[in-house]
């Protein structure tokens, strides 16, 4: 079993917030201070209708960046004629009275930004930009200022959207992350279960039927169910073991142990077991697949069968490693491929490494597991 981690647990910290409210874009509203300035010296004729003007400018302003972080309302035809509203305001505004009111336009783009994307807010943007550049040079006689109120105009509603794309897609990311975790954690639960399962499952097994000829040799042969009575014991504490080490991520099942316990199962359970293994040594991650094999396969055999003999044969062909365990068992699990969790784990287990387990009944009666693995390249 593998040791799970949370993702991203060290970094959580270091991630950008999200963009969830227009209060983000309050702070903007500053560059609106020159015309209050104006407004508060006496600069402008008819004062009282240019501060109309202003605070029409900025009620729009938040309306629109606030509903533009509703996805429902962002898109919605308020929202883009509140955005008209407030172009409608600020044209006159900047027309009327030049100078800082022409910094108007960047809250208007910012605004733009937040609503609008791809074509129409590049479209908007160059309407903008252009007509901010136009009118300052018509109002200010000034070219320098011209291009400045013009491309910052134009860049200040770029910069929004990418911002808010970037937060976005981080979003995303952040959620597609946390849905990730949650299924690894899972998976680490099915495969922590399926564990569980093969460890107790054997060796319960291997207990009952160890107990059982104790009842029978109790009082015929003392000192063959003493025998038996030992193995249980030494069953038990091994089972214990494998459970701690199960739970603390560092068992590895060894081809080699599981056959010995295999076995030492069968034969107490009046079962003869003949092995055949042929080809070179297997690898570390072959060997744990094909011992949770034969763990599985020995269990069904034990409870279920009813056989008197059981093959295990395990074969190298150059693709591939073929493990068969048949029985000449008459057991009613032997109708039919059993659905138990143990051999559909077993199953699951092979797939997820390109392997098959095909459980079936032999040829000449009994049952059959085979386990086929690609030998590793």
């Amino acid at each position: 079993m593998r040791k799970f981690r949370w993702p991203g647990a060290d970094a959580e910290a270091h991630e950008l917030p999200e963009l969830t409210s227009g209060k983000a874009f309050l702070p903007w509203l500053m560059l609106t201070a020159g015309a209050v300035a104006d407004l508060v010296r006496g600069d402008v004729p008819l004062p009282w209708l240019a501060g109309t003007g202003l605070l029409a400018f900025v009620a729009l302003y938040v309306a629109v960046t606030f509903r533009a972080f509703d996805s429902r309302r962002r898109t919605h035809r308020t929202t883009l004629g509140l955005l008209a509203a407030q172009a409608a305001v600020t044209y006159p505004l900047a027309l009327g009275y030049g100078g800082s009111w022409i910094q108007l336009f960047l809250p208007l783009a910012l605004a733009c930004g937040t609503v609008l994307r791809g074509q129409h807010l590049v479209a908007a943007l160059i309407v903008l930009g252009g007509s901010a550049g136009v009118i300052s040079g018509e109002r200010d006689h000034d070219p320098l200022a011209a291009m400045i109120n013009g491309y910052g105009t134009f860049i200040s509603g770029v910069v929004t959207a990418a911002i808010l794309g970037l937060a976005a897609t981080t979003a995303e990311l952040r959620r597609t992350r946390e849905e990730l975790a949650r299924s690894a954690v899972d998976q680490e639960r099915l495969r922590f279960a399926r564990d569980l399962h093969d460890l107790l499952g054997h060796s319960m097994s291997v207990i009952v039927v160890k107990a059982e000829a104790v009842r029978r040799l109790a009082e015929r042969d003392p000192a063959r169910a003493a025998a038996q009575a030992s193995d249980i014991e030494t069953v038990g504490r091994q089972a214990l073991t494998e459970i701690r080490e199960a739970v603390t991520g560092y068992r590895e099942s060894s081809l080699a142990t599981e056959l010995d316990r295999a076995r030492s199962a069968l034969t107490a359970a009046g079962m003869s077991a003949d092995v055949q293994l042929s080809g070179p040594p297997l690898d570390p991650e072959s060997e744990a697949v094909l011992g949770w094999v034969v763990r599985e396969a020995t269990t069904n055999v034990v409870r279920h069968s009813g056989a008197t003999r059981v093959e295990i044969v395990m074969a190298h062909t150059p693709r591939q490693i073929r493990l068969e365990i048949t029985d000449n068992g008459t057991g009613p699990s032997h109708s039919r491929p059993p659905a138990g969790s143990g051999l559909r784990g077993m199953s699951e287990r092979l797939a997820e490494v390109g392997s098959t387990l095909v459980a079936q009944a032999g040829p000449e009666g009994g049952f059959r597991v085979s386990a086929e693995l690609r030998r590793p390249t």
